[in-house]
């Protein structure tokens, strides 16, 4: 591509960093190369191509955003070393009528809410087990066929609200955090926690129950049959509180009021300039404080091995794509090509960049999607002039709507590893939550937006 001749009007600088955005998402959305290795490429290349210099594309590499997916993940750590992702799943889940239907819905919940704290791959692996276990004692209370059906509708209907409730905050997924930041980056919209959560949460609440009423109907659930005794002898007992669980709930409500009220009272008490990912380091670093039960503290430093390193290198690559699309004139070229996009609706035009967007997501990593796409899309912006919002944000969504491949998601693939559900059926069945997510995502971006 770099060896072809550049369109009218278009830099030599931006010419080459087209090419390098093109190499960049083949590579991603193939992962011919570790998503992580290929995020290196803009370091690399940007200075051999006479775009940038060194100095330049590394300080693109870092921004607050990345603390702020760094803080959670860290906080996540510990959470799940106390077990209380765990208790707050049970507990949830134990409050729902002990139908099949009933209990797929009270599923749903407790794995979305746990999956706005912990990664979607890591709820589904808490809460399969579980899943597995209820399977196990309507095998022997609910007739064979029906106990089938419910069986893989509840095995996907775990991995389906992981993958929702991912979407509801801005650290429920990597992917969120590299679209916002990649939005504010290029179009200099700012999504902090609650901006973001405005529009994840009524995605995440509308869509469980879309989500509970297809799997109903396709799997033709019954309403009732399942025996309460064995529901909840599968469900166990957590027992009383741990002192580690105690002393991190506290910690939990100080995360969220930083995240929800601070910002709130910024102004009005004229305090700092706090951001969400301050808010999210101050947390972790109490964690490597505060003492555990059993000696040492709520977290170790040796717990950091598992921490998501290699997502954090590929946000920096695709903020350092971003950067490079719109300093060397790319995005403003673009943006001079807005009359090819100017006749279709702003609908029309978000709904087809969510079916493209989720078309990709089905066989490549969602943040590699993301990563790739979101710089795309601020050159779209810029070539209609729509609300950055009305478009950035059903495809920063779409980016981790993938329901019907195993390797779409880490959820699907837990799924389907579990040997219940049939390839053609988590197929069929994603399909359907597919179509429902284009006019979802789409109607409610645009809505929330224009209040």
């Amino acid at each position: 591509m770099r060896l072809l001749p550049a369109p009218d009007g278009l830099p030599p600088a931006a010419w080459a960093v087209a090419a390098l955005a093109v190499l960049m998402a083949l590579l991603w959305f193939t992962e011919a190369l570790p998503i992580a290795a290929t995020a290196t490429l803009p370091f690399l290349l940007l200075p051999v191509m006479g775009v940038s210099s060194p100095n330049a594309v590394a300080s693109t590499y870092w921004s607050p955003t990345i603390f702020l997916v760094l803080g959670g993940a860290i906080f996540a750590l510990a959470v799940e070393r106390a077990g209380l992702h765990i208790r707050i799943a049970l507990a949830l889940t134990r409050a729902a009528p002990p139908s099949p239907r009933g209990l797929m819905f009270g599923f749903m919940v407790a794995t979305a809410v746990v999956s706005m704290l912990v990664s979607n791959t890591a709820t589904t692996l808490i809460m399969m087990p579980v899943a597995l276990a209820l399977i196990a004692s309507s095998d022997r209370t609910l007739p064979p066929a029906e106990a089938g059906r419910f069986a893989m509708a509840l095995i996907l209907a775990v991995a389906y609200a992981a993958n929702i409730g991912g979407l509801g905050t801005l650290v429920g997924s990597p992917t969120n955090a590299i679209a916002a930041d990649i939005i504010y980056r290029t179009l200099g919209t700012q999504l902090d926690f609650l901006g973001w959560a405005a529009f994840g949460l009524p995605i995440v609440a509308l869509a469980i129950p879309v989500a509970v009423a297809l799997l109903v109907a396709v799997f033709r659930i019954p309403a009732a049959g399942l025996d309460r005794g064995a529901v909840r002898a599968a469900l166990g007992s957590r027992g009383a509180l741990s002192e580690d669980e105690r002393r991190l709930v506290p910690l939990l409500g100080l995360l969220v009021a930083g995240w929800t009220v601070l910002p709130l009272l910024r102004s009005p008490l004229g305090l700092p300039p706090i951001e969400d990912g301050m808010v999210a380091m101050a947390i972790a670093l109490l964690l490597f404080i505060i003492p555990a039960e059993r000696g040492g503290t709520l977290l170790a430093w040796a717990d950091t091995k598992r921490l998501p390193w290699d997502i954090l290198l590929l946000f920096g690559g695709g903020l350092a794509l971003a950067s490079a699309i719109s300093d060397s004139g790319l995005a403003a070229w673009l943006g001079d090509q807005r009359d090819v996009l100017a006749g279709l609706p702003l609908w029309a035009l978000a709904a087809a960049l969510v079916v493209i967007i989720i078309v990709v997501t089905e066989f490549a990593s969602n943040v590699a999607t993301a990563a790739g796409f979101m710089p795309v899309i601020a050159a779209v912006v810029l070539a209609t002039g729509a609300d950055p919002l009305l478009l950035a944000m059903p495809a920063a969504l779409a980016s981790s709507w993938g329901f019907m491949m195993p390797a779409g998601t880490g959820p699907n693939a837990i799924a389907f590893g579990t040997g219940r559900v049939p390839i053609r059926t988590m197929i069929g069945s994603g399909f359907l939550m597919n179509l429902a997510g284009v006019p979802l995502i789409v109607g409610v971006c645009m809505i929330i937006a224009e209040l």
